[in-house]
């Protein structure tokens, strides 16, 4: 490395600033004297916060900005939430490297420290997602699903105010700022299935930079990386963006990778599912396969992804840039 100082591109959000300490702590862990410098970068997403993720033009919105400032000189390398993470990223660009994943799984926030199940009835639960929308829906149709945007302390404050009864997110957001304590349950991917790529950072970098993508495999983690590019492999064949409900979540153990994906109906009345295995070498196939298994056996799903309208390009189910 020939460059005297490493410009990270970040978004500005405070969990998002958290994300990319974690990321340049490890890299100062493992190559002592390193310099870095975090350059904040405004997204789309970020200066929309009151838009319906549904509205929003296109996929990639809380990334593109982050791939435009990579590509003309802004910063060096950029940290993502690998689910805000287009499957189609630039040509000129790859992702370098996966640090562990935190836990994916979604939780519930009830000041009352209720669960899903012991919610009363017409309880007003908020998500930005319509894949938690889909899966609360399936468990608990008499529930309020209603709509929510912001960062994680914005969306706690509106629950602090009473604009909902309960939070559903992504736990891994709230354990990185250590506000772990308010979480009331960990949802099972029995009930909740994650998103893809949900609780896992990305790195990403200009192709050429074969130094940078050198250091940056001090860092990697290989089950994470197999695990995510299986997740992103599914989504990218479904094709189904964040405009209809699905969710992936693999797991490696020992020289096997499993994967299982799930599609619903936006209203939960019908949700399918579908497991697989195959050798860790086999990662992006075997995304490929179990989305092409739900696409062959999801029946009235399958139509309703060919008639939502299709955004400009392929993602891993965007879900607001916070957990």
């Amino acid at each position: 490395m020939t460059r005297d100082v490493l410009r990270v591109g970040t978004r500005g959000s405070r969990l998002s600033l958290r994300q990319t300490q974690i990321v340049l702590d490890a890299l100062r862990a493992r190559v002592p004297g390193i310099r870095l410098e975090p350059v904040i970068i405004q997204t789309a997403g970020d200066r929309a916060p009151a838009v319906p993720l549904e509205a929003l033009e296109g996929i990639g919105f809380f990334a593109r900005e982050l791939e435009a400032a990579l590509l003309d000189g802004r910063c060096d390398l950029a940290v993502h939430s690998a689910k805000d993470l287009p499957t189609d990223i630039h040509g000129d660009l790859c992702l370098a490297a996966f640090p562990p994943r935190g836990d994916p799984r979604d939780v519930l926030v009830d000041r009352a420290g209720r669960d899903l199940a012991t919610l009363p009835p017409g309880a007003r639960v908020a998500t930005s997602s319509v894949r938690r929308n889909a899966q609360i829906r399936h468990r608990r149709p008499d529930l309020d699903i209603v709509s929510i945007r912001g960062n994680i302390d914005t969306r706690l404050a509106k629950l602090d105010r009473g604009a909902c009864d309960a939070l559903c997110l992504a736990g891994v957001g709230l354990v990185r700022m250590g506000w772990d304590d308010q979480i009331a349950e960990w949802l099972d991917p029995e009930v909740m299935l994650p998103a893809p790529g949900q609780g896992a950072l990305a790195v990403e970098v200009r192709r050429r930079d074969e130094a940078l993508i050198d250091l940056l495999r001090r860092i990697n983690d290989r089950a994470t990386q197999q695990a995510v590019e299986a997740e992103r492999a599914f989504v990218a064949r479904l094709g189904s963006g964040c405009r209809a409900p699905a969710a992936a979540l693999a797991e490696v153990e020992d020289a096997t990778i499993t994967l299982e994906g799930l599609v619903a109906l936006v209203d939960g009345s019908v949700v399918r599912r579908h497991r697989a295995s195959a050798p860790i070498t086999e990662a992006e196939r075997l995304g490929i396969a179990v989305a092409d298994d739900l696409l062959a056996n999801a029946g009235r799903i399958v139509d309703a992804f060919r008639a939502a309208p299709r955004p400009a390009s392929s993602g891993t189910g965007l879900e607001g840039g916070a957990p």
